[in-house]
């Protein structure tokens, strides 16, 4: 069965997660900083993933602009607001895409099925 457009919009690409991956050195975006590692199990701080900053579940599109490396530890930490830092977290985000990405916009992030039409209404 095929998956919808939109279910492909959220995705990370093979083109998306070659471009996050080198743009962040393979390396989590928060280990990086030092971020919140007391306690840290070696093994999720070595396991990598793409983090969305906009979660797909909330629409967030599978572009760079919206992803990072993410080793396990820092991901679940902000995905399940462990220890009450996913807003700090979020924010240290937000700021490393800002710092990539000259004009990031969060309303960009997120699929919106309609956005085709915007140009075309007066």
């Amino acid at each position: 069965m095929s998956r919808s457009k939109q279910a492909r919009a959220r995705e990370f690409s093979p083109a998306a997660r070659k471009e996050i991956i080198s743009r962040d050195q393979r390396e989590c975006i928060f280990c990086k900083l030092q971020y919140e590692m007391e306690g840290a199990d070696w093994l999720a701080v070595e396991v990598k993933s793409i983090m969305h900053y906009i979660p797909r579940s909330q629409g967030g599109l599978g572009i760079p602009e919206n992803g990072a490396v993410g080793c396990q530890w820092h991901h679940d930490m902000m995905d399940n607001g462990n220890r009450g830092k996913r807003e700090e977290m979020l924010n240290i985000f937000r700021e490393y895409l800002k710092k990539h990405y000259p004009g990031w916009d969060k309303k960009k992030l997120v699929y919106d099925k309609w956005e085709f039409l915007k140009g075309e209404v007066s």
